[in-house]
């Protein structure tokens, strides 16, 4: 190796890498200018949104409209409401609603009807229950009675004779019933002390059905004698009874079985209940021998004749 490359700036050539030369930069080409492309695309856009806008117009159809991503829940109200029903789904509906009514109000009276009963202690439950025997049994008295008087009459020799003694002996119970004939016998006597002025006619005529249905045979209020054609109504200071104006207090004289009368009227939700609630004074008494005297005159029918005749 000569002098001349051993000499320091060879050297410090010799560690540098080798030049590279710089490439020179790339030209725009004429042919496509950026401030052309910009001011272009502006009317490019234009242009494009008008062909779609008459494509539009010449199918009639709206441009599609794209609305925010809704969850699955929102999804599921919007399917549910509002509703749609058909005529028929709705019909139905109706038909439904009028069912669970009717049954609504059937179970409603029911729990009415039994409410008194529910709230009623074991004493009171037991008395019903002999009140109810008792009536039984005065029903299987009376069958046998008449198949009784059946056969005293097909087996008496004197049948005529017989047939007469039945027959006075009707008379008399239907002149009883009827209020023609006066009676005594066993019974009770109610007296309601009305000082408030709070009884009405309805609440007597329901004591009036509960002795019947309890067994009673002849009522008496005051000097009125009680039939099946009785009626009541409201008057000033008191109630009329056939038209014929009674004041309190209100006695009944009544004819029956007093183990049956008492009861029927002390019945939890019964008729002493109501009027006392009424702030009236109710006193039931117990007697051996009630005596009803108390008349109504016989109508002679206008029309009726008797088949016999």
């Amino acid at each position: 190796m000569s002098s001349q490359d051993e000499t320091p700036e060879n050297k410090l050539r010799a560690k540098l890498p080798e030049e590279v030369p710089a490439e020179a930069p790339e030209r725009p080409s004429p042919e496509v200018p950026e401030a052309r492309e910009a001011s272009d695309a502006p009317e490019a856009s234009r242009e494009a949104e008008a062909s779609k806008e008459a494509s539009e117009d010449a199918s009639g159809d709206e441009p599609e409209q794209v609305g925010p991503t809704l969850s699955g829940r929102q999804r599921l109200v919007q399917g549910l409401w509002p509703p749609r029903l058909s005529r028929a789904q709705l019909i139905v509906a109706l038909l439904l609603f009028g069912l669970g009514f009717g049954l609504a109000v059937q179970v409603a009276s029911n729990s009415d009807s039994d409410g008194a009963l529910r709230g009623a202690r074991q004493a009171d439950l037991v008395r019903i229950l002999d009140e109810l025997d008792d009536r039984t049994q005065r029903l299987e008295e009376e069958k046998q009675g008449l198949e009784d008087q059946r056969t005293e009459l097909e087996n008496s020799s004197d049948q005529a004779e017989e047939a007469r003694k039945q027959t006075v002996e009707k008379e008399r119970q239907l002149g009883i019933l009827a209020g023609t004939v006066a009676a005594e016998g066993p019974g009770i006597t109610l007296t309601i002390d009305d000082t408030k002025g709070t009884v009405e006619a309805d609440m007597l005529l329901d004591a009036i059905q509960e002795l019947r249905a309890a067994g009673a045979e002849a009522i008496q209020v005051n000097d009125v004698r009680v039939v099946a054609s009785t009626y009541l109504t409201d008057a000033s200071s008191g109630v009329s009874v056939d038209g014929n104006k009674i004041s309190a207090p209100y006695r009944f004289k009544v004819i029956g079985k007093p183990q049956d009368l008492e009861p029927a009227l002390n019945i939890p939700g019964g008729v002493v209940q109501t009027l006392e609630k009424e702030r009236a004074t109710v006193t039931v008494e117990r007697s051996s021998k009630i005596v009803v005297d108390a008349l109504r005159a016989v109508k002679r029918p206008d029309y009726a004749r008797s088949s016999s005749q």
